[in-house]
């Protein structure tokens, strides 16, 4: 924000973010004139191809917790999936009810995100003061809340479809789970096909990002070794290793044998890791502390041409409601949403109340629910596009979501705290 409105760095960072970047290709008789990517700036660089990874790590994630973690069977995975449609619906409710009718109305996406990375590290901030249960049951509910977004982005945040590329990448994808049901193990097959759904899908009118998630579904999960080769190899290897282990301290370690062995052991316990584990492993701290710091710079740069901006109660202007609409979503919407549905499963026995846990507490751990850093930030970059003043629209969205995930995460801190001080608060 600083740098987007200081007289010296203002005019540089714009620019900066507004150079277009182009692949121009012709023939040398001049009768072909292709351009790729069409309208590529380096904004759009970072939003539709580096947040590709980030989509692809939020993927897998969803697809490990589907299969092995807090989404694995319909009883672990009731009440966070119940409570996620709560906290999208809620807000959207809250949104539309402000800015039914205007321009405005095609925000309503905006607040129905909970960003799974600032929730859980509130969590471990305010450690044994929330029950375990509800720790487990935040970071399930963020993980469905996730998946809904991308198809929130994907249904109703894409441009105008071409059924021909559509299809052309559904055959793509198609080809993909046929070699992953095939046994196929190179990475290096998986990166080429998603180039080619990436493409198909930017030019297709579904958003591109897009493309990472369904990749990340066709990632193969099975490892190359199995559980009772991989514990037999290492115990050999390991005896081997140790057969020629000195005891005199002059001798270097590890010898020429033993660094045989350990090469053997390295490559068995490789191995035993699936390729969807091991690239997520790999690409996380590049998401974590390049990627989505690089998001942030190049989207949360609001231009603020006087204080009112900071008004979100103020419906009057040219942005109307969406301040107001994005922070009641947030503050207010998300964490009704998530104790109302809730509530309505538990007490209709189709669900269990997470253990040790009371509704003062769940309702202040829902209230986290609302920090919509990041996936709100994205899906305000996709809204307004028929709207006449959209950047200050979307200048306006990106200032509520600041104030209201600052609020909602502040207002949940400090229940939590309260209540985790109360007797009575597990009633």
């Amino acid at each position: 924000m600083l740098l987007a409105n200081l007289p010296a760095t203002r005019h540089y960072y714009h620019a900066f973010l507004e150079t277009s970047i182009q692949i121009h290709m012709q023939s040398p008789e001049g009768s072909v004139d292709w351009l790729f990517p069409h309208g590529m700036t380096i904004e759009k660089l970072i939003n539709d191809i580096l947040m590709v990874f980030f989509f692809f790590t939020v993927g897998l994630e969803i697809k490990r917790e589907v299969a092995h973690g807090e989404l694995s069977s319909v009883k672990k995975a009731l009440l966070p999936v119940i409570a996620a449609f709560g906290g999208v619906i809620m807000p959207a409710v809250f949104y539309t009810l402000v800015n039914r009718g205007t321009i405005a109305a095609s925000g309503w996406g905006i607040p129905t995100a909970t960003d799974i990375a600032f929730a859980v590290c509130i969590l471990s901030v305010l450690g044994d003061r929330v029950p375990v249960s509800l720790k487990v049951f935040l970071t399930a509910l963020a993980i469905a809340d996730d998946l809904i977004a991308i198809l929130v982005v994907a249904l109703f945040y894409g441009g105008q479809i071409n059924l021909t590329l559509l299809g052309m990448s559904v055959m793509v994808i198609f080809v993909a789970w046929l070699l992953k049901d095939l046994g196929q193990k190179h990475i290096w097959v998986y990166l080429m096909l998603a180039v080619v759904v990436w493409v198909l899908f930017y030019y297709s009118g579904i958003h591109a990002t897009m493309s990472g998630v369904v990749m990340a579904f066709i990632i193969p999960s099975k490892a190359r070794y199995e559980r009772p080769y991989v514990l037999h190899k290492i115990k050999f290897f390991t005896q081997k290793l140790m057969a020629f282990d000195q005891i005199d301290d002059e001798t270097m370690f590890p010898n020429g044998p033993q660094r045989h062995f350990l090469r053997r052991i390295h490559k068995t316990a490789y191995g035993s890791l699936d390729m969807s584990y091991r690239v997520e492993h790999a690409l996380s701290p590049w998401v974590n502390f390049v990627i989505m710091p690089i998001f942030a710079l190049a989207n949360a740069g609001v231009e603020i041409p006087d204080l009112s901006y900071f008004n979100i109660f103020n419906t009057a202007g040219v942005t109307g409601g969406v301040g107001l609409g994005i922070f009641l979503g947030l503050v207010l919407g998300k964490p009704l949403g998530i104790t109302l549905f809730s509530f309505a499963a538990i007490k209709s026995r189709l669900c269990e109340m997470p253990e040790k846990a009371g509704w003062a507490m769940f309702f202040a751990v829902a209230c986290l629910g609302g920090i919509g850093f990041t996936m709100s930030i994205f899906v305000d970059t996709l809204s307004f596009q028929d709207a006449a003043a959209i950047e200050e629209m979307r200048n306006a969205g990106k200032i509520a979501i600041l104030v209201g995930s600052l609020a909602a995460g502040a207002l949940g801190s400090f229940l939590i705290t309260l209540f985790s001080k109360s007797p009575r608060s597990g009633e």
